[in-house]
């Protein structure tokens, strides 16, 4: 192996063409960088110069061998440099995972500002259930993710609050209830709804089941969709209604499907679902670090969907471990 500083000292005299000069663009004497380039050879196997009493010139090798010392100093500075900025977070990869995001816009503002801050770090965005999201977290196999709140053993994910939105009933646009003001959920005992699969997560289908109980009934699903857009297509196809976070509101035409507030159910806050980022506290990436410091900015919550006549959104706030993340 060849040592960088030889490599230098052997540029610095091809270059000069003269061991005196190269030793003074070196700081050094000229003895030891004749020694130097002495012990360069040795190891190579061949001559790098030709000396005489008129001066110092490269042999056909040296020739050849300053291209190889060039590229080599190049690649290496490159390497360095492009290992300080994955080490300072503005250059690498962040793999995040997140549930339907389209109509969160002050995530996806603030997913636009780390992009802009940060034009070498390659994100890679899927989208994914809550309880596939956290498998993909604790597996190592996501940065960081953006989900519904699961019933996860506690310290097992760093969580932070992001949203706090109401949950809302869909209708279909011929629904009765459609034109309505807020609407009462025990008066929805007896019909069909549509819901997304417990599998995909557990704590939110638990969410909504328990507000329906609290109103006096347990919800006959007829239908499961995974993604919230195709539940709503199916309201709006008259399979049934759905409770779904506000966000939603205007995802789909209301000619189609119409929006209503929940009542409280004996003086019960109104019913909310909260939206939270997650990341494995073992993560020590340095690209995922800045990313979630983007998000100190409060600004990211100030997107607020809620039903005319409603409560605005509580703040955001962080839990360390949450132990039903």
């Amino acid at each position: 192996m060849i040592e960088t500083r030889l490599l230098r000292q052997f540029v610095a005299v091809a270059e000069e063409l003269h061991f005196h000069k190269a030793a003074e663009r070196l700081h050094m004497a000229q003895p030891p960088l004749s020694q130097a380039i002495g012990r360069l050879e040795d190891k190579l196997g061949f001559s790098l110069f030709l000396r005489n009493k008129r001066g110092v010139r490269l042999t056909a090798a040296g020739t050849a061998f300053l291209d190889t010392a060039y590229r080599t100093l190049a690649e290496l500075e490159q390497g360095i440099e492009h290992a300080r900025n994955v080490s300072a977070g503005i250059c690498g990869k962040l793999d995040i995972t997140a549930v339907s995001i389209a109509y969160y816009e002050s995530l996806l503002t603030t997913l636009r500002r780390f992009r802009e801050a940060y034009p070498n770090v390659q994100l890679t965005i899927r989208e994914m259930p809550s309880a596939s999201q956290a498998k993909a977290l604790l597996a190592g196999e996501a940065d960081i993710g953006f989900m519904r709140r699961l019933p996860l053993p506690a310290g097992t994910l760093e969580s932070r609050l992001l949203l706090d939105e109401q949950i809302v009933m869909a209708l279909p646009a011929r629904h009765a209830k459609a034109q309505e003001g807020a609407v009462d959920l025990r008066e929805f005992a007896d019909e069909d709804f549509v819901f997304t699969p417990q599998a995909l997560g557990g704590g939110y289908y638990a969410h909504l089941t328990a507000l329906c109980e609290a109103a006096g009934f347990y919800p006959r699903v007829v239908q499961e969709a995974a993604q919230v857009h195709t539940l709503l297509g199916l309201v709006a196809c008259g399979f049934g209604v759905a409770l779904v976070p506000a966000s939603f509101i205007g995802a789909i035409p209301r000619e189609r499907v119409q929006f209503r507030a929940i009542l409280p159910i004996d003086e019960q806050p109104t019913p909310r679902l909260g939206l939270y980022m997650k990341w494995n506290a073992r993560n020590a990436s340095p690209t995922l670090a800045n990313f979630i410091a983007m998000f100190e900015n409060p600004g990211v919550a100030e997107h607020q969907e809620h039903c005319p006549g409603t409560a605005p959104h509580t703040p955001p706030h962080r839990t360390a471990h949450d132990s039903l993340n």
